[in-house]
């Protein structure tokens, strides 16, 4: 009886090696395609809150112009007292500061000023999907006429230098002008937040 023996080739011995490879290589395609998309998905989260945070922000020229119209129609009696209704301060340098240190916007707002606030269209939301409230605050220390000890920021005396001599001035008296700032806080989709302020 005859019995032959068939040695293995140098190309059967590598197929085995090659398979190997081609799932590595495979494995390693399919964590990039994986990462390729999970970046995709967040760059188009961040670029949709940031359309979001910028439709906010232009709402928030809405309750401007709102707390704008509110100064231009009220006369000077009603300017010198406080009206929560239509969020306005008298006293606003009293009423209204800035965050303190360490403190957000929002925690500030809620804190402070929501008490006081007014909402644009009884708080529904506008066209964007936006919730537009506004405070202003009369930029005194005191409600009451500029004459009775209210200590309003007014406009500064100008002064002019005359001549060539620029030791000599000469002070132009402008008249005293109160200032009123406008802070708007704007809600909107995804729970964007944004403040505007203003000086009217």
């Amino acid at each position: 009886m005859l019995i032959k023996t068939v040695l293995p080739t140098s190309h059967q011995k590598q197929s085995g090696v090659v398979l190997i490879i081609a799932l590595i290589v495979l494995v390693a395609m399919t964590l990039a395609g994986i990462a390729l998309m999970r970046s995709v998905d967040t760059n188009n989260l961040i670029a949709g809150n940031l359309a979001f945070q910028q439709a906010a922000t232009r709402s928030g020229d809405a309750g401007v112009e709102a707390a704008i119209a509110f100064l231009a129609g009220a006369s000077s009696a009603t300017l010198e007292a406080d009206s929560a209704a239509n969020g306005y301060a008298a006293n606003g340098s009293a009423a209204a500061h800035s965050p303190a240190a360490g403190q957000s916007w929002d925690a500030y707002w809620t804190s402070t000023l929501a008490a006081r606030k007014f909402d644009l269209s009884n708080g529904a939301a506008d066209d964007a999907g936006n919730k537009v409230s506004y405070v202003i605050d009369r930029m005194c220390n005191n409600a009451g006429g500029k004459t009775s000890g209210a200590a309003c920021i007014a406009s500064p005396v100008a002064t002019a230098a005359t001549g060539n001599n620029e030791n000599q001035e000469i002070q132009l008296n402008a008249p005293s002008v109160v200032y009123y700032r406008i802070t708007v806080r704007i809600v909107g989709p995804r729970n964007t937040v944004s403040y505007v302020q203003a000086m009217a």
